[in-house]
């Protein structure tokens, strides 16, 4: 494969060696070698003819490869995404966007709000590249790899108006729930990369998930729970609704909606 899999070289990231296969991603490991727990499943996903055109010519300028932390590649330096989008503007980070339905959507609700979507499917992420080209949308950039390394490397502390999490996969066997993405670590995690009065706004058709992700949220000092129909959020708490979701509904499944404001130190218990 080419150049169109590479980290391209942002003012504070570059890349240093040759990318992955073009439907896989970097093996995440820890530092004595072990795989690491991640919370995505290893899947193949090639594109078609026309989603490889798009990608080979938007991918260079709209989206970048995340190494693993653990990694040699991985970056020393957090990402300027004012460079990356040429302004400076509130910021989103969207984990786990899939194919992108509710964050072209979100984006093009709040124009003046920067959004980064996260996804490991390269699939998702070419057919969010065609919607963005289709519905001529500036303010996202995309991010292929896994979001704790993203959120690790690539985010400054501080510097998120808001953090998206939208039905995360809900490993529902007991013995999986150390898969699940919000662990207390990567909440703690993610409040410290949002700015205070951030906002961490997750989705869940899975009851349980719904119920741990409340009690690891509440948990967490640095953020205080919000209704969802709060005004004066930093970042649009309004979800559009998606196919995955209407099956969920259809099938008898409730969505829970969780949002969480980013407290200031000094409001902290």
């Amino acid at each position: 494969m080419g150049n169109d899999e590479r980290m391209r070289a942002q003012p504070s990231v570059e890349a240093a060696t040759p990318p992955p296969p073009p439907d896989t991603l970097p093996e995440a490991r820890t530092t004595d070698g072990y795989r690491r727990t991640t919370s995505f499943r290893s899947r193949r996903s090639a594109l078609s003819a026309a989603q490889q055109r798009t990608w080979e010519r938007l991918w260079p300028e709209l989206g970048i490869l995340a190494a693993p932390r653990d990694s040699a590649d991985a970056p020393d330096e957090p990402l300027n995404t004012g460079a990356w989008f040429g302004r400076d503007a509130p910021l989103v980070l969207e984990i786990g966007c899939g194919t992108g339905t509710s964050t072209l959507a979100m984006a093009q609700s709040e124009p003046a709000v920067d959004v980064i979507a996260v996804e490991v499917y390269r699939r998702g992420l070419a057919q969010l590249l065609s919607a963005i080209e289709r519905e001529n949308v500036t303010n996202i950039r995309l991010i292929r790899g896994d979001a704790v390394d993203v959120l690790e490397c690539l985010v400054a502390p501080g510097s998120l108006s808001g953090v998206r999490v939208f039905f995360p996969d809900p490993w529902p066997k007991a013995r999986h729930h150390k898969r699940r993405l919000l662990q207390p670590d990567t909440v703690a995690l993610i409040a410290d990369r949002l700015r205070v009065g951030g906002v961490l706004h997750a989705a869940t058709d899975h009851p349980g998930y719904a119920e741990q992700i409340a009690e690891v949220g509440d948990a967490e000092p640095r953020l205080t729970r919000v209704g969802p129909d709060r005004g004066e959020l930093a970042i649009s708490v309004v979800r559009p609704s998606t196919k995955y979701e209407s099956k969920a509904q259809h099938a008898g499944s409730a969505v829970t909606e969780l949002v969480w404001e980013r407290r200031s130190e000094r409001n902290r218990p």
